[in-house]
């Protein structure tokens, strides 16, 4: 095949590209990347590490080279070797950041776990289209008040990569989310359902502003939509696995005390999601952990096939 990509010397000067991953996109082969702040922040070790091996392992399993993304020392990595996921995992001194942390991060040289928002801007950086996660970041519940809305929801609006996620995260307000990604002319578009999904959850209450049915119809809306020069990305939900789903009315009450027990704490800004995560997990009984683990290998299957039907068409 015809050499595809390369990186514009400005951004190889702060890049690291894993052998695997610069091979896969030399060659046109399709590529996922995977944040990182879900290891660093996001479940404890060695479940993280468990975890994001796993992952990879699921997107090489259907078809694609999986590229975990961080920033380590300064340096923007793109596919993470096995002592530098140990790192991540365990080092306290990593933070996590967005695309605003991006710039002094890398000029400081410290050690950033990467958010949807900055894995986002580094894969467009790296020539990568389809992005693996979790959940995506959204409007606060009280956002009325505190004006916290996900950084999330401007990076789609504006960067190339195609997010799968199983919806936005549950903890936040669906509604008012679904309503900021229209007004940025950001698709939301379910995979095989009608209902948009609430992360733990298969179903939110709110109806899906545009459905697919397959990974391949997923890929041929990503062509239409760059070919027609509408810049900006495409949230791709997934509904978590019924087998894994915990019901809306029963993760909604644990989400409500995880709200007041951090209200009670005064915790604001970027600590909020990781403190509802970890508080839900603890009021589950470590249910909440397992439903995360499902939804993110299935999330990682689902976004192999999306960048492998992307790939093929050329």
């Amino acid at each position: 095949m015809t050499q595809t990509f390369s990186l514009r010397p400005e951004i190889a000067a702060h890049m690291d590209l894993h052998p695997e991953v610069a091979a896969a996109l030399q060659e046109g082969r399709p590529v996922v990347a995977l944040e990182s702040t879900i290891i660093s922040h996001g479940m404890p070790f060695p479940q993280n590490v468990e975890m994001a091996r796993g992952v990879e392992a699921v997107v090489r399993e259907h078809g694609a080279v999986p590229a975990t993304i961080a920033v380590l020392g300064g340096r923007l990595k793109v596919g993470l070797n096995d002592t530098e996921l140990h790192q991540l995992a365990t080092d306290k001194a990593v933070e996590k950041i967005s695309t605003r942390d991006l710039p002094v991060t890398v000029a400081l040289g410290r050690h950033g776990a990467t958010t949807v928002a900055s894995t986002m801007r580094i894969a467009a950086l790296a020539g990568i289209r389809v992005f693996a996660t979790g959940g995506t970041g959204g409007v606060h519940r009280g956002a009325g008040q505190s004006m916290d809305i996900s950084a999330d929801l401007l990076e789609l609006a504006r960067t190339d990569v195609c997010v799968v996620s199983a919806g936005v995260k549950s903890i936040l307000d669906i509604g008012l989310t679904l309503e900021v990604l229209e007004t940025q002319g950001v698709p939301a578009i379910t995979l095989g359902s009608s209902e948009f999904p609430a992360f733990y959850s298969r179903q939110s209450g709110f109806p899906s502003p545009l459905t697919v049915q397959t990974p391949e119809e997923a890929a041929r809306v990503l062509q239409a939509k760059w070919a027609l020069g509408l810049s900006g990305g495409v949230l791709l939900a997934n509904p978590i696995p019924s087998a894994a789903e915990i019901p809306a009315a029963e993760i909604g009450a644990h989400i409500e005390q995880a709200l007041q027990d951090m209200d009670a704490l005064g915790l604001t800004g970027k600590a909020t999601t990781p403190y509802l995560l970890g508080r839900v997990v603890e009021l589950t009984g470590g249910r909440s952990l397992e439903a995360n683990i499902a939804l993110v290998g299935h999330n990682a299957a689902v976004a192999a096939q999306v960048a492998a039907a992307y790939a093929q068409l050329g």
